[in-house]
């Protein structure tokens, strides 16, 4: 068993814990690095205790959509939309993590990994929102055993999407201010199940794309696409949040509890144009700003208030809302994948990131009007995101200065990965070292923060496992390990097996050439064996 391990990711009940200071801050461009930095190409060891971890999410891998009382969550309805989803693809079986738990468990620990972040489904917990299903209780229950059997620290995200289908069609979802109230309910559901042997929780994953590629774009479930709608969600997301947060820190004052935010760093075209810049205002506010201020800063920005203004997220912002928003928290997890180039003006060859659905969508961004990102020459991944490292050594400067380094949170890097073409060798073995250079010279952007004086604690690869990725269904590979999706047979990857030995090491080995962007050659890892 792993008290050891849970005991040191336990807060201090009796440590004062800082409030927001209640001002929200602006936005302020920084500049791309370009020279290479001392952590480039030696072998880079990481702080003690420093905590390698792998990353998955209910819906994405768990399968048994309809088994045992889990009933549709907003993402099983959406997958039927005809055009919704490529190819019509749904998560009914997934990587069938649901009955499989117990190899994948132990291909972690033969791994070397630590932690494991995974999600709770609030439809196989609490069926259409109403009564508790204590048949889904019990499957965490199991996981969680299994994970500490293992000596993996389990690390649990409450929320990655699935909002039971019954609050989205009888209640209006996010919409309606009651669904936080009903998500602090769930919340406490789960603590009393498994509260005795989780102490790390997370409330939510990616509020942005929740509420606005869910309920403006309509890229994500439910589908809507509405402005109005997707600022309501925001907001009531983030009380969501602070209500859990309040609710778990009474039941378990030693508990590790935060919130998953997902960033970019929006850099103008131009530096010198205004109109650059101000574009890049925009799309700053209206992607990170518009969360990080209010959860931890206890105020909106007041630029991002006036590029939504007509749209009416005052109105649902009560008193009371930003204090319980920003209560005191943790650990602050961090998402990072690309940046972008922002314009005023459109590119003449965007690049377009989304799946090649037909399903018609909207922008995303309530005031993002007029701002357009550009592509800038660096090398892509299969989804046309740009492979930008510097962008998360910069990004975790700017965390720690304006948001968590004042209320002494940690970070953690919670996902960060990326979807290449795997070529399967005739063994099977997948030498993918396009995966395996880029979380190599995203770690070493890691340890460079680290060095600037980032308080960063753990990183977690997305993701364990090739998995269903929403709009793009099966056809975007993230994972570590492949998966057969007929077979279900796992076998890890060159960049899985190159993890492994960087989490056994604690250390990131030495490259044989400067990676720019990436690494490239023929090094970084043994042959994988399938796993099933």
């Amino acid at each position: 068993m792993t008290r050891d391990l849970t005991q040191s990711f336990k807060t201090d009940p009796a440590a004062p814990r800082v409030p927001a200071p209640g001002n929200a801050l602006p936005y302020t461009p920084s500049a791309p690095r370009t020279a290479p930095s001392s952590n480039a190409t030696g072998s880079v060891a990481f702080p003690d205790g420093f905590l390698w971890g792998a990353a998955t999410a209910a819906y994405q891998v768990e399968g048994a959509a309809h088994e045992d009382g889990r009933e549709d969550s907003v993402w099983d309805v959406f997958a039927k939309v005809p055009g919704a989803v490529l190819n019509q693809e749904d998560g009914e079986v997934a990587c069938d993590q649901y009955h499989r738990y117990p190899a994948d468990v132990a291909l972690m620990k033969d791994l070397g990994i630590k932690a494991y972040r995974f999600s709770t489904s609030w439809s196989r917990v609490v069926p259409g929102g109403r009564e508790v299903n204590p048949a889904g209780l019990a499957y965490y229950d199991r996981l969680v055993d299994e994970l500490l059997g293992a000596g993996i620290l389990p690390w649990l995200t409450l929320y990655h999407w699935d909002l039971p289908q019954a609050i989205e069609a009888e209640s209006n979802g996010w919409v309606n201010r009651d669904t936080a109230y009903r998500f602090r309910d769930y919340a406490v559901t789960m603590h009393e199940a498994i509260g005795d042997r989780v102490d790390v929780w997370t409330t939510l994953n990616e509020p942005w794309c929740a509420a606005f590629l869910g309920y403006t774009g309509g890229q994500h479930a439910p589908g809507r696409q509405s402005r109005e709608d997707g600022l309501a969600a925001a907001h009531h997301l983030m009380l969501a949040h602070g209500l859990a947060v309040e609710a778990l820190r009474e039941r378990a004052p030693d508990a590790n509890l935060g919130i998953t935010l997902n960033f970019e760093v929006e850099d103008p075209l131009n530096p010198d144009d205004p109109a650059d810049v101000d574009a890049a205002r925009r799309l700053d506010g209206g992607f990170t700003r518009i969360f990080a201020d209010p959860i931890l800063r206890g105020a909106y920005p007041l630029d991002v208030l006036e590029d939504v203004r007509e749209y009416g997220l005052e109105q649902h912002i009560q008193e009371g809302d930003l204090e319980i928003i920003s209560t005191p928290i943790d650990s602050l997890g961090v998402n990072y994948y690309h940046g972008n180039a922002v314009a005023a003006v459109p590119a003449e060859r965007p690049l377009d990131g989304g799946a090649p659905v037909s399903r018609p969508s909207s922008n995303p961004f309530p005031g993002g009007d007029g701002a357009y990102t550009h592509p800038r020459g660096l090398p892509v991944t299969t989804q046309n995101w740009e492979v930008q490292p510097e962008g998360l050594t910069r990004l975790l400067l700017r965390l720690q200065q304006d948001y968590t380094g004042p209320r002494g949170i940690a970070l953690y890097v919670t996902e960060n990965g990326s979807a290449y073409d795997d070529v399967v060798g005739p063994d099977g073995f997948v030498d993918d070292q396009e995966r395996l250079g880029f979380v190599d010279v995203h770690l070493r952007a890691v340890k460079d923060a680290i060095d600037e004086g980032a308080d960063v604690r753990g990183y977690f690869g997305w993701s364990l496992l090739d998995n269903y990725e929403w709009a793009w269904g099966y056809g975007k590979r993230f994972g570590l390990v492949r998966v057969d999706f007929e077979t279900q047979e796992r076998t890890v990857k060159a960049s899985g097996r190159w993890y492994g030995q960087v989490a056994r090491a604690n250390a990131v080995p030495e490259r044989s050439a400067a990676p720019v962007p990436y690494p490239t050659g023929d090094d970084g890892g043994d042959k994988a064996v399938p796993t099933e």
